[in-house]
């Protein structure tokens, strides 16, 4: 029987992407979900498509008030699982052609967010003896991409954040580590290589090879094995301050 079963998965951005693909996997392997997110019409229909195990609630990860109110509706349920993956991509431009709002609007959900909902969630995993944090960081957190330098940046910061947490929860029982997916197949990348073949007077297929061609495996990965590598790392239980690396060698 998996160690999923009988706990509940606290998903954020967990509508669609990434954080739909890791609710389904972790649903799959047992756990019980809350899946978090901004859009109503999206969680709804993805705890439709899971039915039993599967409850959604809307909340903006970047507003203390309303992670607040997300914690209070909550109280009752045993959260013993928190995926924090709600994200945003931010601007593809120059570093000087970034405007300050457009910054701090990555910062406030890729780092400011996912402090809040720790913020939130651990004490009682803490006061339990036990939890788990998966930190959905990213590749670009270690390796240069260019004219992406708020995502980058954040993401660096989301790792760091990951292994100094890692100390303060881990003697209570509680592991913190990140999972730093390399490029996933999906709607964002289309939108980047669209626009950097546009930026390079080269074709879509050359821009998608020009970039995947860096990885070991020369492919990007999937959502699904997203989601089977947030299942694998909450079925070590010695993993602690780590970060998984799940990019096809992106960064090998």
């Amino acid at each position: 029987m998996s160690a999923l079963v009988g706990r509940t998965a606290l998903v954020t951005g967990g509508g669609h992407g990434l954080g739909a693909a890791i609710a389904r996997a972790l649903h799959a392997a047992g756990a019980a979900l809350v899946v978090v997110g901004r859009r109503t019409d999206a969680l709804v229909e993805l705890c439709a498509e899971l039915g039993d195990r599967a409850d959604w609630r809307v909340c903006d990860v970047a507003d203390p008030a309303s992670v607040d109110a997300l914690a209070a509706s909550l109280a009752d349920v045993e959260v013993s699982v928190l995926v924090n993956n709600a994200g945003v991509a931010g601007p593809v431009a120059p570093l000087t052609d970034i405007t300050v709002e457009e910054w701090d609007e990555v910062f406030a959900v890729n780092v400011r967010g996912m402090f809040l909902v720790c913020r939130a969630f651990l004490p009682p995993m803490v006061e339990r003896g036990r939890g788990d944090v998966i930190n959905v960081a990213s590749v670009s957190g270690k390796r240069p991409l260019v004219r992406r330098t708020p995502y980058a940046a954040s993401k660096m910061a989301v790792i760091g954040l990951t292994s100094s947490l890692a100390f303060e929860v881990g003697p209570a029982g509680v592991s913190v580590n990140s999972l730093s997916p390399g490029p996933v197949v999906g709607p964002r990348m289309d939108r980047n290589f669209t626009l950097e073949a546009a930026r390079t007077g080269t074709t879509y297929a050359e821009a998608e090879h020009a970039f995947v061609s860096r990885s070991a495996m020369g492919r990007m990965v999937t959502e699904e094995e997203v989601g089977a590598a947030a299942v694998a790392m909450l079925a070590m239980p010695g993993l602690c301050g780590s970060d998984v690396d799940l990019s096809a060698g992106m960064v090998a």
